[in-house]
């Protein structure tokens, strides 16, 4: 699995393990609390305006708000200014795109269902998916009939998908099938879901078709092809033809040798139509299956759609915002010296390594930029150092403070 930048612990933990190296001071393990407080406060407001950014510039494309309701928007919704704020809250959650790669092997893979399925992308103008940490399972799965087995799956916590609908002209043109799909043409859908297969990407589209898999119809159709030709050939065509000869010729028809080919051609069909059958039942169980995952993910999975979606996006990014800033902080207040971006970064990403066995890619970069905006962090000559605890508290404080003057 590959290292990203989020961070799978909350922050009253990771706030807890930082103040556990000073336990015994309660008056600075008091001010730490206080000075995390009113950070997260402040972090709180900025999303607040990030939401309200996000549904003014959205509303013209929400397929969940009426044309009456769309039309107060004209002139005030910016697609440009939307797609800028989202890929914003999506960076500072900590969610990265899937590239198209790896959306090319989900879709040839599958892990669960087995199923090949169809997804007619000129439905979208354009379409993203956007992920964030990763975990490994043991699931068992059918393999050759009854036989199951235990493979390892590995999965998206997080996965976010993006659809950018074609309008309606170009979807005539190129005769787009998506009956049964609620949609608008020029629509922009939202959804996010947790715990996404790797390799079952594909099951989160709305228009994704199940088809027979390449195996399924080797296994349906060359035993049908040859074993019926086979039985055919050598039972009952020939009593057929010799029951037909002797009709003809008005010799005595040999009835029971007959009867007795007939019977085992058609036992031996029945015994093919039966293997047939089981063979198509199998596909049809792996819909079923296909259309359980799909219900679950709709019912169990789903954790926001379209404009709702905001909402989980805007949370997370402030949970992982705050962390970064609590270690940021905290490891360059326990510093002796100043340290380089390089320095404080190798320390907390050991930490996490050697503390909680996990290996990540801390965003260091991006968290000392946040420090800094805050007037916590001082940068000089390329190392980094964070201003007294007694100071952040009143510079934080004038900060919360200037957010709403009003003089």
């Amino acid at each position: 699995m590959t290292r990203d930048h989020y961070i799978p612990f909350n922050k009253e933990f990771l706030l807890e393990q930082q103040l556990a190296t000073f336990s015994n001071d309660h008056k600075k393990v008091d001010n730490y609390k206080k000075l995390f407080d009113i950070i997260e406060h402040y972090y709180h407001y900025e999303a607040f305006n990030l939401n309200r950014k996000l549904k003014q510039n959205y509303a013209l494309f929400d397929p969940d708000l009426s044309q009456h309701e769309k039309e107060r928007f004209r002139g005030k919704s910016d697609f440009s200014v939307f797609k800028e704020t989202l890929l914003k809250v999506l960076d500072h959650s900590n969610y990265t795109r899937i590239d198209k790669e790896t959306l090319d092997k989900a879709l040839k893979d599958s892990d669960l269902i087995g199923l090949d399925l169809a997804i007619d992308f000129n439905a979208f103008k354009d379409y993203e998916l956007y992920v964030r940490g990763e975990h490994k399972a043991k699931e068992k799965v059918t393999k050759f009939f009854f036989w199951k087995k235990e493979v390892e799956i590995e999965y998206y916590d997080r996965v976010m998908v993006y659809l950018n609908y074609s309008d309606a002209d170009y979807l005539k043109e190129k005769k787009v099938k998506l009956k049964g799909i609620p949609f608008e043409p020029g629509s922009i859908a939202l959804k996010i879901f947790k715990r996404v297969p790797k390799n079952d990407l594909e099951t989160i589209f709305p228009n994704a078709i199940p088809k027979m898999s390449m195996t399924d119809k080797l296994l349906l159709w060359i035993p049908a092809i040859f074993g019926g030709i086979s039985l055919l050939s050598a039972k009952v065509i020939p009593a057929l033809v010799g029951m037909y000869r002797a009709y003809q010729t008005g010799e005595a028809i040999d009835l029971l040798n007959s009867k007795t080919s007939l019977n085992q051609g058609l036992i031996a069909l029945g015994i093919l139509s039966a293997y047939l059958f089981r063979q198509y039942n199998n596909y049809v169980n792996k819909k079923i299956r296909y259309s359980k995952m799909l219900s679950d993910s709709l019912y169990f999975k789903n954790l926001g759609n379209n404009s709702g979606a905001f909402y989980s996006l805007l949370n997370s990014s402030e949970e992982e915002v705050m962390k970064e800033t609590i270690l940021v902080y905290s490891f360059l207040d326990k510093s002796e010296k100043p340290l380089s971006a390089e320095e404080l970064d190798s320390q907390i990403e050991f930490w996490f390594l050697s503390e909680l066995n996990t290996d990540l890619d801390f965003d260091v970069k991006d968290a000392l930029s946040k420090l800094k905006n805050l007037g916590l962090g001082i940068e000089t000559n390329g190392k980094w150092e964070v201003v007294s605890l007694e100071k952040a508290l009143v510079q934080i404080d004038a900060l919360w403070d200037g957010v709403f003057d009003y003089n």
